[in-house]
């Protein structure tokens, strides 16, 4: 099929735009609010965009074929029926080497169909001398496909930009990370954590995940990498001060804990590869559906979802994966916090910049706020690290903040007294304590510490 077939608007087309509609969910997302099945010729199309504008509303999805076949069944008149399916057949065959171009002239199509039909509707009000009404038809011909939204009118929408409402940011646990974010996380961002392997950088997302939880907001744990159990086993470790390789024999205590949270938590398991941010966008509206609205997403981590396009070099699918799920974070106003590796040269460093992200350095360029976390061979046995501010759309960047970290519960300590020449910081309190474990707990801790010991 040629572009100057697709061009003029016909039968080809309009299977082509049915296609497009039916495969890919972004395309009907930015003109879901322009089609109309009054723009179609066929019958058979004007039922199949109906029936997809009507799924989407309902689902903000894409209907698959299994919901096209249930909702033909219902159609009483078989010719109608047969012409469907045989429409159905011929947009699922399409291939989508001409998306682009589609797209890009959709805007252009509807306009002409509309303007079709203005100068059909014309005849009769040309004999009858009533231009004003045609040249009404024709105005409004010119408009469709047209995006009616001009954006924010700066100079009146003074209040709107002032609502307190507008940004209600998700705090860290952290008030040197949340005095320089506004408040935390907002609507919309993405905060992106860089670190090596074996870092703590999934115990971060724990970290923020639990302090959010603590907050009263409702957080999805999204894990590619780890067990949906083990992960709940660590914010149990988080919440009771309980090491997770102990936490299994203090099921009690996490009851008691987790029972008075003011949030919620869902953890969800995907395996690396095999999901992708549609993947992701589904399952949140699952849980929309069943009356749990998230207010925080976490993906551990984005790098291991797949793209939604067959690119050949990976930075172009880790661009495409990074772009859709800052997307995804604008679209359903929803922040999200994910980490990612940084590269062999890295992981070496005492502070970790920007240059050594892993992959493709645009992450930086798509995320909201991009935090580094180093730790060295030497920190890991120390129970330290270091916290770097790479990027910050709220406020200053380049700050470099030293921690103490125990990563069998997820306890975090940041303290502003780091001396860069001295690569040293010094905390004021140890984060090796059990403040909020009672005496019992201790007592019984202490005797699994020297068990486990002792088989060694």
């Amino acid at each position: 099929m040629t572009l100057s077939t697709l061009s003029q608007y016909g039968t080809h087309f309009q299977i082509k735009v049915i296609s497009s509609l039916l495969t890919h969910k972004e395309f009907l997302v930015n003109i879901h609010d322009i089609i109309s099945e009054d723009y179609f010729d066929n019958q058979a199309h004007k039922w199949v965009i109906k029936e997809i504008l009507k799924y989407y509303d309902k689902y903000h999805s894409t209907p698959g074929m299994e919901v096209l076949k249930i909702e033909l069944k219902r159609i009483d008149n078989e010719i109608l029926q047969i012409s469907i399916k045989e429409q159905l057949k011929e947009a699922y065959k399409a291939s989508d080497d001409d998306l682009a171009y589609v797209e890009e002239e959709f805007s252009n199509f509807c306009k002409n169909q509309q303007l079709k039909k203005a100068l059909l509707n014309s005849v009769e009000l040309l004999d009858a001398g009533d231009y004003d009404s045609i040249r009404y038809l024709v105005d409004n011909a010119l408009k469709a496909g047209g995006d009616k939204n001009l954006g924010l009118e700066y100079s009146k929408d003074i209040e709107t930009r002032y609502k307190e409402e507008h940004r209600i940011a998700v705090p860290t646990p952290w008030d040197a990370f949340n005095k320089l974010f506004q408040g935390g996380i907002g609507p919309g961002d993405f905060g992106l954590i860089f670190g090596n392997p074996g870092g703590g950088k999934s115990w971060t997302l724990i970290a923020l995940g639990a302090h959010a939880i603590r907050l009263g907001f409702n957080v999805i744990h999204y894990t590619l990498e780890l067990g949906e159990d083990y992960v709940g086993r660590r914010y149990d470790a988080c919440f009771t001060g309980v090491p997770v390789n102990l936490i299994t024999d203090f099921k009690s205590k996490v009851e008691e804990t987790i029972i008075n949270l003011p949030g919620n938590l869902v953890i969800k398991e995907y395996s690396p590869g095999k999901a992708s941010i549609s993947t992701i966008e589904a399952h949140i509206q699952k849980c929309i559906d069943q009356d749990f609205k998230p207010d925080l997403i976490i993906v551990d981590y984005v790098d291991l979802l797949r793209s939604k396009r067959n690119n050949r070099e990976r930075k172009e699918e880790i661009d495409d994966i990074y772009i859709s799920t800052k997307g995804l974070a604008r679209e359903l106003k929803i922040p999200v916090w994910s980490v990612s590796q940084v590269n062999r040269a890295g992981a070496k460093d005492d502070i970790i910049e920007g240059d050594k992200a892993a992959g493709s350095y645009d992450k930086i360029m798509i995320t909201d706020i991009s935090i580094s976390l180093s730790r060295k061979k030497e920190d890991k046995i120390a129970g330290t690290g270091r916290f770097h501010i790479m990027k910050n759309r709220y406020g200053g960047d380049g700050m470099t903040f030293g921690a103490k970290i125990d990563t069998s519960m997820g306890h975090f300590e940041i303290f502003e007294d780091y001396d860069e020449e001295a690569e040293q910081f010094n905390p004021s309190k140890p984060v090796n304590s059990f403040t909020d474990i009672n005496n019992l707990d201790r007592s019984t801790l202490q005797q699994k510490f020297f068990e486990l010991n002792n088989k060694k």
